[in-house]
């Protein structure tokens, strides 16, 4: 049998064109063109790259006959998994570009590699893409951080902490009173997110027209689907259909905005307050399947089932590890440490761990630790820098934040507020829209610019796009924390009728004011 032959059956079998085929041996296509003619052969060093390559003999390759051939190749080639029905997040490869902007913003020295990523993450899935995308998950690894980098982000929970700036003392919370902020929080959260699930995944350029059609503009209720006519439904590339409207619910619908709450929840029956990163990992396993999680989150899941635990889970081919994932896990760390955001953002800092670095952890940290402060005021403000105590001063996230409180403090208007938000952070792409940054700026410019209104706050983070349920469940929770259950209009609570529906294996459908006193009897 002619190599030029073998080389043909070798390259159609692994489903190469020719052109691929010469960029992994390093010639011309002309000349692979050519060995698979016959008019040339390869010289010997190519004959030892395509041997080691496909796993095949150099015996097999130069000699063989066709039954010697097909016998090596089915001893030696290895199983390859159907690339093409892998979900995008569950292949690293097909992630190449967010890797890149996500290793840019750390500070990575990889700018000269900037055509490399771009480059592989145009190819089809296949063995070759994986394999050029675990080239470039080394380098990225391996990469120094550029000098000048002005920020130190450190994912250590002791360094963390060795960056932070002193926290004010806050006031005792009232006991009489934390029940009913307790569930304050939960109802605000699960409305916030109900607003915002219709429209999550919208752009602002067809969220504001259709609100204005709607004549919710600027929004001040939910979305109902009897705004919609199949005229209406026609005009917008967003799918409108299949959604879940207000007016159609019976309870809150599955989200994982929500069932990360409850999520927490099991986790402390489970384990208690001492619970490690180990814990979450196996409480993840245990409670939900891989479908219920999203971006990073799958990543992680993923990782755990191939034996990569925290820390590792969150940087194993993780491009996702600053995105939004963690922060909308944090509240009910905060709901369990009235009065202690130190211990609520510890407790953030062991959950977030497990699928995030960096700024990834930090969102939660935040979060939780502004919700344990608000268990103890209702001063918006205070509520924000007791979040931002538990973080490094020395974090694009910190800076972030108290760029949005400067603004709000030197009299910026709501639309130049946000408009600063989207200037910085693009929500046509998936990085900018899913970010911890962009989203946690949305949530502390809602809160400020609502000054303490329930409803005009949550409307505020939905109508302004980006991760829209997300935005619109933290808002909501940290004022149902901060002015307690009767702050929130009964309009928004009454659609949901206390009926939680989560996907958590043995859970199902709860009562909300069943995981209120859940909730109280943790903080006990």
């Amino acid at each position: 049998m002619e190599i030029g032959y073998i080389i043909n059956k070798l390259r159609n079998e692994a489903k190469l064109t020719q052109a691929q085929f010469s960029e992994i041996v390093g010639v011309s296509q002309q000349s692979v063109q050519k060995w698979e003619s016959g008019t040339s052969v390869p010289d010997l060093e190519k004959i030892i790259l395509i041997s080691k390559y496909f796993d095949v003999s150099l015996d097999a390759l130069i000699l063989g006959n066709d039954n010697r051939i097909v016998e090596e190749m089915n001893k030696t080639r290895a199983i390859k998994p159907q690339y093409q029905n892998m979900h995008d997040w569950e292949f690293y490869s097909s992630n190449l570009q967010t890797e890149y902007q996500q290793s840019i913003e750390e500070g990575l020295d990889i700018e000269r590699y900037s055509d490399v990523f771009l480059s592989v993450s145009r190819l089809p899935k296949n063995e070759l893409k994986k394999k050029l995308g675990d080239v470039l998950f080394e380098i990225v690894t391996s990469a120094k951080q550029k000098e000048g980098y002005p920020y130190i982000e450190p994912s250590d929970l002791e360094q963390i902490r060795g960056l932070r700036k002193n926290a004010k003392t806050l006031p005792a919370y009232d006991k009489n009173k934390l029940e009913d902020k307790i569930h304050g929080a939960w109802m605000g959260r699960i409305c916030g997110c109900m607003l915002g699930k219709t429209v999550e995944g919208i752009h602002t350029n067809e969220l504001v027209p259709f609100l204005k059609e709607t004549n919710n503009y600027p929004m001040h209720r939910y979305i109902y689907r009897t705004d919609l006519t199949d005229e209406t439904i026609s005009k917008y590339k967003f799918g409108f259909k299949g959604r879940c409207y207000a007016d159609e619910i019976d309870g809150m619908p599955v989200d994982d905005d929500t069932n990360y709450v409850v999520l927490a929840q099991e986790l402390i029956r489970d384990y208690g307050k001492d619970f490690t990163p180990t814990d979450v990992a196996n409480t993840w396993l245990k409670y939900q399947g891989k479908n219920a999680y999203c971006t990073a989150e799958r990543v992680a899941y993923c990782n755990f089932v191939n034996g990569f635990y925290p820390p590792e889970s969150a940087v194993y081919k993780n491009p996702y590890r600053e995105w939004i994932g963690a922060q909308i896990r944090g509240d009910y760390f905060g709901y369990i440490n009235p009065g202690n955001p130190e211990l609520a953002a510890e407790m953030a800092w062991r959950d977030a761990s497990i699928s995030h670095v960096k700024n990834g952890i930090y969102g939660e940290m935040f979060v939780a630790a502004m919700l344990a402060v608000a268990a103890t005021t209702n001063d918006i403000e205070q509520i924000i820098l007791g979040g931002l105590a538990q973080i490094p001063h020395t974090s694009r996230l910190y800076e972030s934040i108290t760029s949005i409180m400067k603004a709000f403090k030197e009299g910026e208007s709501q639309q130049k507020c946000f408009d600063m938000i989207h200037n910085q952070y693009d929500e046509y792409t998936s990085h900018g829209w899913c970010h911890t940054i962009s989203n946690a700026m949305i949530v502390v410019a809602s809160l400020l610019y609502g000054r303490g209104d329930y409803g005009k706050s949550i409307c505020m983070a939905v109508e302004t796009g980006f991760d829209t349920d997300c935005n619109g469940a933290t808002v909501g929770s940290v004022l149902g924390m901060a002015n307690g259950i009767q702050s929130i209009p009964k309009y928004w609570s009454e659609p949901i009728d206390d009926t939680l529906h989560t996907s958590i294996f043995g859970v199902d459908t709860v009562k909300i004011s069943d995981r209120v006193k859940m909730t109280m009897q943790h903080i006990r």
